[in-house]
């Protein structure tokens, strides 16, 4: 079980080097994908929730002290995330809910949760017009953008088994 954590910080360090340099030229209109929250969100999914959410907390810690952001943002964000997804955990469908349709729309109910709430925390909330832009810009499109890329581990495991 500590080989897993070990793995997955091991993990997130070069994920929060590609989150901080190369997607920022992915992002359209500061709507980006969260690369942390996709791994936070497969961790989550094969180790429960108590688990998940002691690795959103390390996870937003760490992101806080590498991008120099307001210290405990993420940290919390990442936390919720990770309880929230512990609510989808079933130690019987675990393969089921990480190799399917499952993990996009897991995905994007909690990437749009911790976007809508890491955004409250920034200066974004004086920029928007309204609550429905709030929800849809700041917390639906990232949360989609993200699934999109959680789409492709999705197809590439499966052709994995089929060959």
């Amino acid at each position: 079980m500590r080989s897993d954590y070990i793995i997955a910080v091991l993990l997130f360090i070069p994920l929060a080097i590609v989150q901080l340099t190369l997607v920022p030229w992915l992002s359209y209109n500061q709507i980006a994908p969260d690369l942390i929250l996709i791994l936070l969100v497969i961790y989550t999914l094969r180790m429960g929730q108590l688990s998940g959410t002691l690795l959103g907390f390390v996870f937003g810690l760490l992101f806080d002290l590498f991008s120099g952001g307001i210290i405990g943002s993420a940290m919390f964000t990442k936390t919720l995330s990770g309880f929230l997804t512990g609510y989808f955990y079933n130690e019987n469908k675990t393969e089921q809910n990480l190799h399917s349709g499952s993990l996009i729309f897991i995905i994007i109910v909690i990437g749009t949760a911790d976007s809508i709430i890491y955004s409250l925390f920034g200066n974004s909330v004086a920029n928007t017009n309204s609550l429905l832009t709030l929800i849809f810009m700041q917390g639906l499109l990232p949360g989609i953008y993200s699934s999109v890329l959680s789409l492709l581990m999705v197809v590439f495991y499966t052709r994995k088994l089929f060959t």
